[in-house]
């Protein structure tokens, strides 16, 4: 791997191109989540392409950063509430304060290629990523401090890479993306704002009902909460955690599907599912749990699209719409079942999220406000963010190569699986997925892993 260091400039703060309402705006009861108070970084690589000037007289620029800039503050113009300050109102929920005081921008330049970073894209887990980001302090705060900074980092061939952080109460990664989009869509076209996506705020469609009602399986969910029990994830300390990267090919996933996979499931089971039930096997089997013990997975669905008493959640909206469907079951009985077993868990807990369990879910998150963070015995976290739409971000004068989640800093807060797109070397798409366990578990899931990878291959 490259070993470079980011020339930066000083940071600064870029304010929206236009004035801007000066108001307060509520989160919903699913932003103000005390598990989402974190600035969640995110990078984005882009390589530089060839082209002819276009109809609004654009070319490839010298450097990307300055037109970056120009167009972020046009961006702002429209998701306004992304340069104003979060406080605590009464009770302590929070709410945007829109003051219009601008978001962090610094420019940077590496002396290294794109080629340098990975060819045909950069793979995680990235080098030198800590390069690519701007200091933020402590990501945990988030109340009075900026809520997006953006780091563009221009490289040697004329590619750039976007380094940011974002507070996660105020977007999910569908909004945070929407939100890159219209940066790049406003760059490519000179600030043209007729091809943007508009923001949509819409905060209350995701508020508890009054009075509230929380469905009996979420009562007993409830009642695990703030318990470490015996489970090794919550005691070990942060210094002995590791982080790995598992990519998985199309042979890899086909593989498993075949071999795996119940030849009779309809639909057959999707990429997601399938490594979500594999991986969740052989996280449990390396962290040694006890047959008798309770085992849970807890996986994010996003509901755009999907029904809510006030509509649809509409098009443009940028803020939390993920819901948290659960399986559970006894380690002995996940890990000495086909993987049919998990795969039907996965599916149930699917169907179960019904719109009157949606809403059971947003009454049961109001339920939490107060509460300290989330810890729940025994429980594997999952994201897909394969699907939150980075291929559309296109400056025309750069393509978007790669780029997800990085894995920086304190990693101890969020240990949630996310499973995300990239290239490998030979061009082909793959699933890469993130794991997080205490050192010795680590040693033993890779093992569990290669097992379950190579013996669908060894059958073929």
């Amino acid at each position: 791997m490259p070993s470079f260091v980011a020339r930066r400039k000083k940071p600064e703060l870029v304010l929206p191109a236009q004035a801007t309402p000066h108001e307060t705006l509520a989160l919903s009861d699913v932003d103000d989540a005390i598990d989402l108070r974190f600035l969640q970084p995110a990078i984005e690589f882009f390589r530089a392409v060839d082209i002819d000037i276009d109809d609004h007289g654009l070319g490839r620029p010298a450097t990307a950063a300055k037109v970056v800039k120009a167009a972020l503050a046009k961006a702002l113009v429209h998701y306004y509430p992304l340069a104003g300050r979060l406080r605590e109102a009464a009770g302590g929920k929070l709410a945007v304060e829109c003051t219009g005081e601008g978001v962090v921008f610094v420019e940077a330049e590496a002396d290294v290629s794109m080629d340098e970073l990975g060819k045909p894209s950069p793979l995680p887990p990235y080098p030198c990523v800590e390069e690519l980001l701007c200091e933020v302090g402590d990501p945990r705060v988030v109340l009075g401090v900026p809520l997006f900074f953006m780091q563009v980092t221009q490289l040697r061939c004329g590619g750039f890479v976007i380094g940011l952080h974002i507070c996660h109460n105020i977007a999910d990664g569908y909004g945070t993306t929407q939100f890159l989009k219209c940066i790049a869509d406003l760059a490519r076209t000179g600030g043209d704002a007729s091809q943007i996506v508009l923001p949509v705020w819409n905060r209350e469609i995701l508020t508890a009902r009054i009075p509230p009602h929380i469905n009996p399986e979420f009562v007993g969910f409830l009642q695990r909460l703030g318990s470490k029990g015996d489970d090794v994830m919550l005691s070990t300390p942060p210094e002995e955690m590791v982080v790995r990267f598992f990519l998985f090919g199309p042979e890899d996933i086909a593989a498993l599907r075949s071999h795996h996979a119940p030849a009779h499931l309809s639909p057959p089971a999707t990429s997601f599912e399938l490594l979500t039930a594999v991986m969740w096997r052989c996280r449990t089997v390396a962290l040694g749990y006890e047959h008798h013990q309770r085992v849970g997975l807890m996986f994010s669905m996003n509901v755009r699209g999907g029904g809510k008493r006030h509509g649809l959640v509409p098009h443009g909206f940028y803020g939390n719409a993920l819901f948290y469907p659960v399986a559970d079951t006894t380690a002995g009985e996940l890990s000495g079942n086909p993987l049919g077993y998990t795969l039907g868990l996965i599916r149930e807990a699917k169907r179960n999220m019904t719109d009157d369990n949606m809403e059971s879910m947003v009454d049961f998150m109001a339920s939490l406000h107060g509460r300290p963070p989330l810890t729940i015995d025994k429980m594997y976290e999952v994201s897909d963010m394969k699907w939150i739409g980075q291929e559309a971000l296109d400056f025309r004068w750069a393509k978007r190569v790669g780029g997800g989640l990085p894995m920086v800093g304190d990693i101890s807060f969020d240990s949630v699986s996310c499973h995300m797109r990239c290239k490998n070397g030979k061009g082909q798409d793959v699933i890469v997925i993130n794991m997080i366990l205490p050192g010795p578990a680590m040693d033993k899931f890779e093992k569990e892993i290669a097992v379950w990878v190579c013996n669908g291959q060894d059958e073929k």
